[in-house]
């Protein structure tokens, strides 16, 4: 007999001795469960069987235990609700181990007094050289939108000497004081040099002189000045990364700027740049046994660099190749920035009504499309940063220019999505982008109220992640985090994109998604545009047998509740990756006692 979740399973690794010959672990068979496979050709079923790690039946027990051999462990789930490993499209995952480790704000919304005495407070707690550096993670960018009073207090007393970096919550714009300015050789000077289309990433006063304020490629100026984390840091960052998802039920994430590590230029990465980033992290992860899920690495393209670049970025990818669980299907490209205030860098059809600027670019029409172009011809996964409605629509050219020179069938994406043209919506379906979002986001909070209502129309306002709409018009919504930008629960992001909350009735009821498009996002149309469509994703014959075990029927319960499910296990490859500390373990018949009717 086994326990669920097949712990007696767990000695078989113990036989292999000096000339013996080890059999092979006999199959699994998963009863009395609802199955929610994400199976167009059967999108129900009641029982499973896993051999060498892949589903080998699934269906009724008497199909599934009429295709396992004799010998089968028979587990009686008790009626649980399985879905497959859930993906996550988008995510910065071991970026998120190192913000956890690090002094974090984690996104409060503080008032300015008290934001200076938790900073005061983290710096007085670390013990750390005084002239180094010192970053704190995780702070809303609200605390931008008032400069001078963080120049009042972090250019005053000890932090005149001491460099300091407020890092945004968003990774796209953050704050450094006078000293970390001086360190970064940011001054008047340095702002009058700066190109037209630059100069919004350095914040200014009203006498040209910086603020602090940096934005996007602003922001790679201080960040490439920061200490490097040691590879053990990394290391543990990776093992924290995996076991949080764990302990979500996702087995397999798309992680788009894995060349790009702490301490490198991201936004304004250099032509030619073959740096490896964190990906030496997930290398040494594998190696210790400890990649229990499957890691989609992009490499982030310099927005400087034409179709040649790739031959650079191909010397990377070789170094990376073979190692177990990770892929490296493509580039990440940034076409434009973000839409809130002061940043305001997403890139608009429009204006911002404040500045009546469009935004900007990163990658304009031309090079964007023969980037996508070169892209595709090598049967590269090509993954677009978008947030304004110009952004998307130069992406969807790049991507179409691409499909009419050839079939290649490369899942590439368009991600963030945070306005959209409603002329752009059945694009998605004529090029076969996937439109990767991330709903979470789609509620209105302080971001949203504070930060973009009063700079766009009320149109473009309620019109933000216009999720249905581009359902309706045929699109492949793929689910994602962008963790640790946002929490990397899936459930909670589920809630959102169904709910679309706040005050005032929330953002547009008419763009709420059903749940099971929820589901889909999350297992089989995330794992397509991450380039694992044809392993994972699904609970099929023939797919990996990843799958999680839940503590309520999410195609169920009410919508407050879904959100907060609880994942009891998580399989990866057949096997038991995470069991929460209170998951029940009843105990199932053996095969044979199945079999006699027992």
């Amino acid at each position: 007999m086994t326990t669920w979740g097949g712990k007696c399973l767990a000695g078989l690794a113990g036989l292999a001795m000096a000339g013996m010959t080890v059999a092979a672990p006999p199959d699994q068979v998963f009863i009395n469960a609802k199955v929610f496979t994400a199976d167009a050709a059967r999108p129900e079923a009641t029982a499973f069987a896993v051999r060498e790690g892949r589903f080998l039946a699934v269906g009724t027990s008497a199909e599934v235990l009429a295709a396992a051999g004799k010998e089968a462990r028979v587990t009686d789930l008790g009626g649980r609700r399985i879905v497959p490993g859930l993906v996550d499209a988008h995510s910065h995952a071991i970026f998120a181990g190192l913000a956890a480790q690090a002094p974090n704000l984690e996104d409060a919304a503080l008032p300015r007094a008290e934001l200076a005495r938790r900073v005061d407070a983290m710096a007085a707690a670390a013990a750390a050289d005084a002239q180094a550096p010192f970053v704190v993670f995780g702070v809303n960018p609200a605390a931008w939108s008032d400069p001078a009073a963080l120049v009042r207090h972090f250019d005053a007393g000890a932090w005149a000497r001491r460099p300091l970096l407020l890092m945004g919550s968003d990774y796209h714009t953050g704050w450094a004081n006078g000293a970390m300015r001086a360190k970064a050789g940011i001054d008047a000077k340095r702002v009058r040099r700066l190109d037209r289309s630059e100069r919004h990433t350095i914040g200014v006063d009203a006498d040209g002189a910086p603020n602090g304020v940096l934005i996007d490629a602003g922001l790679d100026l201080v960040t490439i000045h920061l200490p490097r984390p040691a590879a053990p840091a990394l290391l543990e960052a990776a093992r924290f990364a995996v076991a949080q998802n764990h302990r979500h039920g996702i087995t397999a994430w798309m992680d788009p700027a894995a060349n790009a590590g702490p301490g490198e230029a991201l936004f304004s990465r250099a032509p030619g740049s073959t740096g490896t980033g964190i990906l030496p992290a997930y290398r040494a992860l594998a190696e210790a046994g400890g990649l229990g899920a499957h890691v989609a690495a992009l490499l982030v393209a310099s927005p400087r660099a034409g179709a040649a670049e790739l031959d650079r970025l191909e010397t990377v990818r070789a170094q990376f190749r073979d190692v177990p669980n990770l892929s490296l299907p493509g580039i990440k490209i940034f076409a434009d920035g973000v839409l809130e205030y002061p940043a305001q860098s997403a890139a608009l059809l429009g204006s911002y009504r404040n500045s009546g600027e469009h935004g900007q670019m990163l990658l304009e029409g031309g090079p964007l499309a023969a980037l996508v172009d070169a892209a595709d011809a090598r049967g590269w996964l090509v993954h677009i940063h978008a947030l304004g409605d110009r952004a998307v629509r130069l992406s969807l050219d790049a991507v179409a220019a691409a499909r009419g020179k050839r079939a290649s069938g490369v899942p590439h994406s368009i991600t963030h999505l945070q306005l959209v043209d409603p002329a752009d919506y059945p694009r998605f379906a004529n090029t076969g982008a996937i439109a990767v979002m991330q709903l979470h986001w789609a509620e209105l909070d302080n971001y949203l109220i504070d930060l973009v209502k009063p700079y766009i129309g009320d149109t473009a306002f309620q019109g933000q992640y216009p999720a249905r709409s581009l359902q309706k018009a045929g699109a492949i919504i793929a689910g994602a985090s962008d963790w640790p930008i946002s929490t990397n629960n899936p459930w909670e992001a589920m809630h959102h994109g169904m709910t679309r909350g706040g005050p005032g009735g929330g953002l547009n009821a008419a763009e709420r998604l059903d749940r099971e498009t929820m589901l889909l996002a999350y297992t089989r149309h995330a794992a397509t545009a991450i380039g694992l469509g044809e392993r994972i994703g699904v609970i099929a014959s023939g797919r990996q047998a990843d799958f999680v075990v839940l503590d309520r029927d999410v195609l169920a319960v009410d919508v407050e509740s879904l959100r907060a499910t609880r994942v009891l296990q998580t399989w990866f490859g057949g096997r038991a990756v995470f069991t929460s500390a209170d998951a029940p373990a009843p105990v199932g018949p053996t095969r044979a006692e199945t079999a006699a009717g027992g």
